[in-house]
């Protein structure tokens, strides 16, 4: 007889507030802190580690809700345990706080699988690359543009991005300006733009031209993400070279489902810590892969690593600033750039990252 799977035997989810190490603002939002909350699962002597940016309720969610819901289950079964974690939240509302706690704890249980497994996570998925592109991103409206220059000319010279992305759209006055010496800046590499869905459809057809006019190559939520027709419009009409892209606020598979049949981006964006974890971006990864689009990681790039190894007509990670500060800070085996790629350390088991719990242990107090 084969010996019996492993069960869960406990998950456990805290929440850390983190201080950014200056203002930060985009197009539509400020920000002087980030909230990560973590996860960690038992089972079988082994600790799975996921974990979300998103609000301290969730790890509330998470101890409260789908912990009890997974006890004693086979920790093996990933696609049932999520299913299961989405019908307890069906009278909560799946999207939100709700997906961003079962995108973390989908996380911690593909990591504990692989980690039962002893391989790393990328090689349980199958792996599709050996590296992935990074673009720097950052470049946020509460910069100077000095600052916002220096920020994505390092990320240039010192990671060897190829691609770097600033913020716009909080004061569309100065952001030819800002997006000029952005230019200036990164010598031959490629300028991203990311609104947020802070222009109407006009203001981002004015600006779309004029980006254009500086090699800008990406014009990320020119208007709302939720503005399907107006996305498209932006896609149709704009510049040839210049790409559109949205997702990032995808909870659901039907989400990014509906903008790929709308035609509106010309490459999709997934967030593993928002659309259901390793689960969720392997479903948008494969709708996305169906419609012939380009797929992108939006954030956590630690977490993302080994998925994006495995998903199809993968683009690149965002090399988010903030996320990379603070899973440097927080984990051990978060990656380090190399000429503008990360690739998955092959020799430790999972994501390869390990809680450092005396530095979340002095966040927390």
């Amino acid at each position: 007889m084969p010996d019996a799977a492993p069960v869960i035997e406990k998950i456990a989810a805290s929440a850390l507030r983190i201080p950014t190490d200056a203002p930060e603002a985009d197009g539509t939002f400020a920000w002087d802190s980030t909230t990560i909350v973590i996860v960690e699962a038992l089972a079988g002597g082994r600790t799975g580690l996921g974990y979300s940016y998103t609000g301290a309720a969730a790890a509330n969610l998470i101890n409260d809700v789908l912990a009890p819901r997974l006890a004693g289950a086979d920790a093996f079964a990933t696609p049932r345990l999520w299913e299961r974690m989405v019908g307890a939240v069906r009278n909560l509302g799946r999207q939100g706080v709700c997906a961003t706690a079962i995108s973390a704890v989908d996380v911690a249980l593909w990591d504990l699988k692989a980690r039962l497994m002893d391989v790393p996570l990328v090689r349980l998925l199958g792996a599709a690359r050996d590296a992935v592109p990074i673009y720097g991103s950052g470049g946020f409206t509460s910069y100077s543009v000095e600052r916002v220059a220096e920020q994505l000319g390092g990320w240039v010279a010192q990671e060897g991005c190829r691609y770097v992305k600033m913020k716009v759209g909080s004061d569309p006055a100065r952001d030819l300006k800002r997006a000029r010496a952005a230019r200036q800046a990164i010598d031959g590499a490629e300028l991203f733009v990311d609104a947020n869905g802070a222009y109407t459809r006009k203001q981002a057809l004015a600006f779309a031209e004029r980006y254009a006019g500086l090699g800008v190559t990406w014009f990320e939520e020119p208007v709302s993400s939720d503005d399907l027709a107006g996305l498209r419009l932006i896609r149709d009409q704009g510049p040839p070279g210049m790409e559109i892209a949205a997702g990032e606020y995808g909870y659901e598979p039907d989400y990014f489902r509906r903008m790929l049949e709308a035609g509106a981006v010309d490459v999709l964006q997934a967030d593993a810590t928002r659309c259901g974890g390793i689960t969720g971006f392997l479903r948008a990864a494969a709708l996305a892969d169906a419609h012939m689009v380009p797929l992108s990681a939006h954030t956590a790039p630690a977490l993302h690593l080994h998925v994006c190894c495995a998903a199809p007509r993968l683009r690149h990670i965002e090399w988010f600033h903030d996320h990379v500060r603070i899973e440097r800070m927080l984990f051990d085996g978060a990656p380090v750039p190399e000429r503008g790629l990360i690739r998955p350390d092959l020799t430790r088991p999972g994501l390869g990252l390990e809680l450092k719990r005396a530095e979340a242990a002095r966040l927390a107090a």
